[in-house]
């Protein structure tokens, strides 16, 4: 059996959709038990009614425990409450104050075990002028500002993934480790906080660099090419390659080998990384009608044995199906056909797997609830609607 850095670790998550849920499952392929705390019947709203095979519930939850119970109810927060001495983390990603309100925010939990890693994600924080709004991950992106780096200056536009979700579920996790580790040395818990705007605005700390480098004007994708001097070129073909020379002298050299082009390195204007970046946009049209008189293969022989940082620009499933991508065994095939993605570390030189398929709503109601209660009670619970158990 693989071990894992989380092994023995137990999480109870009350929350829904993709922030936490991540995180989560992030921390679950790590090892640590997760139990996730859903709606009697219908379960999560990101199961969207598929027989609990949504590949969005799918991607987010392989190998957690469902408990279905009725947190409206009296009861339903009184088991949970009984439960949460028995777990090391509750994460959470309810809006500010809600848990609270029913008596499960971080203070009664933290006195029902003092040593617990309460977490909570929300869109704006605990407090402030947004606390109460709201914040999905288009959201997110706008308010950080990542949007707005997104486009050329007037022309917003938005993202083709959820990228504020997904970095606040990572954030999250970092979190809720760090805590972990803190508790293994002081043996108290805390309250970990972070939201969906502070979290984007990991995302745009190159752009807070270039706002100060920059006369604090906004950046936006027009400042960001010249100053990375990189490049998206169509070849003769039709396919797209991707370009990064940073600053660096010898990738430029290196990109004239390929192209066939060392008198552009006599011309003033490209002679240096400064004149680069202020003739960048004459630098790049040059550049284009190059790239678009040979085909993508042999721009990508050319560009490889110059030494270039290039890349092909790949689709998902160009990416699914690129041999790097095996090597990596960034994906694990699950029992209907959805490929789970492995988190990006290895541990000994192994790859920790996702630890299991989904869970359907409520089919480890019993067995969670039996840590607390009797089976009689139980049953009444269930038969009360309090509680939910697959069949």
């Amino acid at each position: 059996m693989q071990h894992k850095p989380l092994d023995g670790i137990r999480i109870l998550e009350l929350g829904g959709y993709i922030s936490a849920p991540y995180a989560s499952s992030l921390l679950c392929a790590l090892g640590a038990e997760v139990v996730k705390v859903e709606k009697p019947g219908t379960g999560e709203d990101f199961r969207r009614l598929k027989n609990d095979r949504s590949p969005y519930f799918v991607q987010y939850n392989a190998g957690k425990r469902s408990l279905a119970v009725d947190l409206k109810n009296p009861e339903g927060i009184a088991l949970v409450k009984s439960l949460v001495p028995r777990f090391d983390v509750v994460l959470e990603n309810l809006r500010a104050g809600k848990l609270a309100a029913l008596g499960l925010g971080p203070e009664e939990c933290t006195a029902l075990r003092p040593d617990l890693v309460y977490a909570s994600v929300t869109g704006f924080g605990n407090g402030g002028p947004l606390a109460q709004r709201p914040a999905y991950d288009t959201i997110g992106q706008a308010s950080a500002g990542l949007y707005s780096l997104l486009s050329d200056a007037g022309q917003s536009q938005l993202s083709g993934t959820i990228l504020a979700d997904l970095i606040t579920g990572v954030s999250t996790a970092a979190g809720v480790l760090a805590a972990l580790v803190g508790r293994a040395a002081t043996g108290a818990g805390q309250h970990v906080e972070t939201s969906v705007m502070e979290a984007v605005t990991t995302l745009t700390a190159d752009a807070v660099s270039q706002y100060f480098d920059d006369g604090h004007r906004n950046p936006s994708r027009q400042s960001r090419h010249p100053q990375a001097q990189n490049f998206c070129l169509k070849t003769a073909t039709g396919e797209d390659i991707a370009i990064h020379l940073s600053s660096s002298q010898k990738f430029w050299h290196c990109l004239l080998t390929a192209m066939d082009r060392y008198d552009l390195g006599e011309d003033p204007r490209f002679a240096t990384y400064p004149e680069r970046e202020r003739n960048y946009f004459e630098l790049v049209e040059i550049v284009q009608a190059e790239f678009l008189t040979r085909p993508s293969a042999e721009w990508e022989k050319r560009l490889g044995d110059a030494d270039v940082p290039f890349t092909p620009v790949l689709t998902v499933s160009g990416v699914m199906n690129h041999p790097q991508t095996e090597w990596l065994q960034l994906f694990e095939p699950e029992d209907n056909g959805v490929s789970l993605l492995r988190p990006p570390w290895r541990f000994g030189g192994t790859r920790p797997d996702r630890g299991g398929v989904a869970p359907r709503v409520g089919q480890h109601t019993r067995e969670i609830a039996g840590e607390v209660y009797d089976a009689s009670r139980i049953e009444e619970l269930l038969a009360s609607g309090v509680l939910f158990a697959d069949a």
